[in-house]
């Protein structure tokens, strides 16, 4: 058994040693170390019929063996591959005078690039960006902001809900707006209170050029003590001339949101035409068709319920909030005619406000 061994090593080695191509080092590899049909291979098979001492050393002699071989093909196959890759190398011509390939670099989505510029205005007068999950339970995106069961409030917000239930047993759901991170912030903190909070929000809409099932707003809150309307407007104020210019007027007209009252509809003087309704006094200004204003967000004091639901006391502390549609501006600043366009990811759109 061990000449047989030692005949291997032998022809094993030698046919390695002639072998010129990879195929041809697999061939003497399955002759030779091949599980089934390999010389070594059935040496090991065989060794139940040798005595238990043969058994012991032939069969420490075949497996120091096969380390040996496999070692050498490794080495063999390795040195192929290399000289093949030099071979390879050498016969190109690489041809430095050659330019080198641009690479453009990217740039933030004009969604992006708005939401950093508003928590930029807000968070230099104390507001804090906060973030939260999308998917939500109901009570912290309906019940917990006055918008109870059976409440008419919920037709405006068409909801997608999910396969899942939350631990109250309702089922979970797509946050209809970014107001659900203003419960959640109530909650886990005592007031004051100065957020801001940012992301996409969900309803089942039927997508035409002014709406889409996918949106984003962000949102503001402040709750402390002796906040009143007048801490709303003027912040507000700031806001509008921070974003559209210095010279920037605003309006203020009565609207219902469940969760604050008074609720109001904040308009800004139109940043084309300067409020006028016409661009040189002439022609109508297509941004704000004419009227001189933009409609630009909703807002109000907080309702003392909703303070109530997050353990806060109405008696003590008041608060304000707001919620900005975030492509609205976008599409009113940047004159774009159709929201879809931002969620297409079409270069050819994108790469205009680089």
């Amino acid at each position: 058994m061990g000449m047989d061994l030692q005949e291997i090593e032998r022809d094993a080695l030698a046919e390695l040693d002639r072998s010129a191509s990879l195929p041809e080092i697999d061939a003497v590899y399955t002759r030779y170390l091949g599980r089934k049909e390999g010389r070594l291979s059935g040496i090991l098979r065989n060794l139940s019929a040798l005595s238990d001492d043969e058994k012991k050393r032939v069969g420490q002699e075949a497996n120091k063996l096969r380390t040996v071989l496999e070692e050498r093909f490794a080495a063999k196959q390795k040195s192929l591959k290399d000289a093949a890759l030099d071979s390879a190398v050498a016969g190109q011509r690489v041809d430095l005078s050659l330019p080198g390939t641009f690479f453009g670099r990217g740039n933030a989505h004009p969604i992006l690039e708005t939401i950093r510029e508003i928590a930029d205005i807000f968070g230099n007068i104390g507001f804090r960006m906060v973030e939260g999950p999308e998917i939500e339970t109901d009570k912290n995106n309906f019940t917990d902001l006055n918008i109870p069961e059976n409440h008419p409030a919920r037709d405006m917000q068409d909801t997608f809900y999910i396969d899942r239930k939350s631990d109250d047993g309702k089922p979970l759901l797509l946050r209809t707006h970014t107001s659900p991170v203003q419960v959640r912030i109530m909650k886990s903190m005592p007031p004051p209170v100065r957020i801001i909070s940012a992301g996409r929000v969900f309803r089942h809409e039927a997508t035409d050029a002014t709406h889409a099932a996918i949106f984003h707003q962000i949102e503001g809150l402040a709750v402390d003590e002796n906040l009143s309307f007048a801490d709303l407007k003027g912040t507000l104020a700031h806001f509008a001339e921070s974003y559209f210019g210095p010279k920037t007027k605003v309006r203020f007209s009565p609207s219902y949101f469940p969760f604050v009252e008074p609720g109001a509809q904040m308009d800004a003087s139109c940043f084309l035409c300067g409020g006028s309704g016409r661009i040189n006094g002439e022609v109508p200004c297509n941004i704000c068709k004419a009227t001189g204003w933009i409609e630009v967000l909703g807002a109000g004091m907080v309702n003392p319920q909703v303070l109530r639901n997050v353990g806060y006391d109405p008696e003590e502390v008041s608060g304000f909030a707001f919620g900005i549609g975030v492509e609205r501006i976008v599409m009113t600043r940047l004159q774009v005619r159709d929201i879809r366009l931002f969620l297409d990811s079409d270069l050819r759109f994108l790469e205009q406000f680089s």
